[in-house]
């Protein structure tokens, strides 16, 4: 991506601006991520952390993981948006909710991870797609 791109929050409250190449772009079908982003997938895009700008006031909620690893969901405490997180498994690099760039050009998603659960009725085409359960 040669531009910076920013994601805002419903209220625009809170912004994101990311700056350079996307470390990933994927879709998840696990139930944490259905419920959290209130759809049948969540899809998000991963930056460095040094390359995302906040702005704004922000609420956290952090969730241990079956693994033992922890989530931290980063949400406007006015419209109530969860606009980024942060992954214990994944040090330095912050996922942040690609509904937030809605408007914007995004790159499509490399990765689409826990299809066992995804719902019967989505399909999820692109060449460049990993499939994974």
């Amino acid at each position: 991506m040669s531009e910076a791109i920013t994601a805002r929050c419903q209220c625009g409250q809170l912004t994101a601006t990311c700056d350079g190449e996307p470390v990933r772009v994927s879709v998840c079908h696990c139930h944490n991520c259905q419920r959290r982003s209130g759809s049948a997938f969540s899809a998000q895009i991963r930056f460095p952390t040094d390359n995302v700008a906040v702005r704004g006031d922000y609420a956290s909620w952090t969730r241990t993981n079956a693994s033992g690893s922890k989530a931290s969901f980063h949400f406007c405490p006015v419209c109530g948006s969860t606009l980024f997180y942060d992954l214990d498994s994944m040090p330095g690099v912050r996922a942040v909710a690609m509904g937030g760039f809605a408007g914007t050009e995004v790159p499509e998603p490399q990765f689409s991870v826990y299809e066992a659960r995804k719902a019967p009725w989505l399909d999820l085409t692109g060449e460049a797609i990993e499939h994974h359960d």
